[in-house]
């Protein structure tokens, strides 16, 4: 019977589609990359999610994040793409977090419960936990590469984390998960070396700070605030949605 998912049905088939449809994928980071995954997989047939941050929407997300107006400005990320999710698709199951996700309290988190995880928040520490937990747990899980300062969306390549070149926050995260007897993670990163971002303090966050009063976690806490674009971040995170539903399906290319 034809439905919103019957194109996706074309290329995978029926049984691929209720593979998406009893599938809960958990999305750390809802942001430049993390949002364009949420939307993606939504509108592939994903059944259940968890989205996990603890940021609100800001003036200078409305440049990248699918998610970002000025109507959703103020409001908890987690809980605006809830309700994104359900206007494209009322049958999905969406668990919010609206928390900042530590190794202090990913205790909290079943890992067990889901069928896929990705990385897509932007501190060491939190991926590092996030895939220790996943592979622990054995669960397939993705990582997103530095997206920020980035001006060529045609850079970005899907490959091990011990493949990748170029990328500084690869560099550092190789070292780290070699450290913890990681052998393997897939993850999405770029080739493009990082641009320098302007020092522009009429514009930066660093000056002109505009978070709101109390917020726990603001950009200022960086040594650097990186630049983006639009179709940097998003292409990413669109990258990521297509493994995911190509390895939850098992879909290959060559059974074409």
């Amino acid at each position: 019977m034809l439905n919103q998912f019957s194109r996706t049905q074309l290329l995978y088939g029926k049984e691929a589609l209720e593979k998406l449809s009893k599938a809960r994928v958990a999305v750390f980071g809802i942001g430049g990359v993390g949002g364009y995954v949420c939307e993606a997989l939504v509108r592939s047939g994903i059944g259940a999610f968890d989205l996990i941050d603890d940021d609100k929407v800001c003036l200078t997300n409305l440049n990248r994040q699918i998610i970002a107006t000025r109507k959703t400005v103020g409001r908890y990320k987690t809980e605006v793409m809830r309700e994104r999710m359900l206007e494209i698709n009322p049958d999905v199951d969406v668990k919010i977090h609206s928390c900042f996700f530590l190794p202090e309290n990913a205790g909290s988190f079943d890992f067990e419960s889901y069928d896929y995880v990705v990385d897509a928040v932007d501190t060491v520490t939190a991926k590092l936990e996030i895939i220790l937990r996943a592979q622990e747990k054995n669960v397939p899980v993705i990582s997103s590469m530095g997206a920020g300062n980035k001006v060529d969306p045609a850079g970005f390549r899907v490959a091990d984390i011990y493949d990748t070149k170029i990328c500084p926050l690869a560099r550092v995260m190789r070292r780290e998960l070699k450290r913890r007897g990681v052998k393997e993670l897939k993850v999405v990163y770029s080739e493009e070396k990082p641009v320098r971002p302007l020092e522009d303090m009429s514009i930066s966050c660093q000056t002109n700070c505009i978070c709101p009063p109390g917020a726990e976690h603001k950009c200022t806490e960086r040594r650097d605030i990186p630049g983006s674009t639009a179709f940097v971040p998003s292409v990413a995170g669109l990258l990521i949605a297509g493994e995911i539903v190509n390895d939850l399906t098992e879909f290959s290319r060559r059974d074409c």
